[in-house]
């Protein structure tokens, strides 16, 4: 199993058991911080179990009806778990704001900070686990699951902070104002993972520095006199890169290809954490303006 897979796993199994515990005090005690967390925790649980799928899928091999592969499953996974996360943010914001209105006092204040104490620590090393697997793979759902346990953890640690505080003051209105501030954090953090993901999905060139790089390869080669469309696109852990080079035209094709070849090779060691797939087009003459017209015309 691929330790993306694994840590699908393991997001899923310690989501599962936060929910249990979070649900249990947080309708114990009344608090809809700790409510807010248990949906969320609730939320996690389905979107891990979601991308361990998205993952399983993307894995395929390409085939008659998806000639380039299911990599874009991860991306998709991306965006639905930044949706996911500002839904439940909106929900949060929704109780947190009745509350404000219609306080309720809170009971069951020292085992709500014992559980959220455990949660705490036990989302702690997994946000830990996940960033170490999405540092190796760079896998987009990985590092937007860690992203998003990480804003479990700010949370839980925020909630700690709100019944610390109401056990000494005995303010409750410290608990929805929590709440209100998480949700706008949770919009916050979900923001990026939405716009990559659309990025993505919407086959957006790679970046300036990246593409900077494969010219920089591209030029590096004397033997090649131009280059023209270059084109590049990201589609989870894959990379797709094409481009025409010209070549002159008394070289052979055994040459030209050998010279394409090292090419290649160059630009897969700039991304080596990715798979990357690349076409050269080798031209025995600069064909760009006749094709523009064409494409004018």
């Amino acid at each position: 199993m691929r330790l993306e897979k694994k840590a699908t796993v393991v997001s899923t199994s310690v989501a599962g058991v936060l929910v249990l515990i979070k649900m249990t005090i947080g309708i114990m005690s009344g608090s809809i911080a700790i409510l807010a967390s248990a949906i969320d925790s609730m939320l996690d649980f389905l979107v891990s179990l979601f991308n361990y799928f998205a993952l399983h899928s993307s894995e395929k091999t390409p085939d008659n009806i998806f000639n380039f592969g299911r990599s874009k499953i991860e991306p998709l996974a991306a965006v639905i778990e930044g949706v996911v996360i500002s839904l439940s943010a909106l929900f949060i914001l929704y109780e947190a704001l009745v509350k404000i209105v219609y306080p309720k006092e809170m009971r069951f204040i020292s085992e709500s900070i014992y559980i959220m104490v455990t949660s705490f620590v036990i989302t702690f090393i997994l946000v830990a686990f996940l960033k170490y697997v999405a540092k190796k793979t760079n896998n987009m759902v990985i590092r937007a699951d860690a992203m998003h346990y990480q804003t479990d953890l700010l949370s839980n640690g925020a909630v700690l902070f709100a019944l610390g505080a109401i056990h000494y003051t005995d303010e409750y209105l410290i608990d929805p104002i929590l709440g209100v501030a998480i949700a706008f954090y949770m919009i916050y953090s979900a923001v990026p993972i939405i716009k990559e993901g659309i990025l993505m999905l919407l086959d957006a060139a790679l970046q300036e520095e990246d593409r900077e790089k494969i010219k920089k390869i591209i030029e590096s080669e004397p033997v090649i006199q131009a280059y023209h469309y270059l084109q590049t696109r990201e589609s989870g852990s894959h990379i797709f890169i094409s481009v025409h080079a010209v070549f002159n035209i008394s070289i052979s094709l055994y040459d030209a290809h050998l010279i394409a070849d090292r090419v290649e090779a160059k630009i897969r060691e700039q991304f080596q954490d990715k798979k990357t797939h690349i076409l050269i087009h080798m031209d025995p003459y600069d064909d760009s303006e006749i094709n523009e017209e064409e494409e004018e015309w």
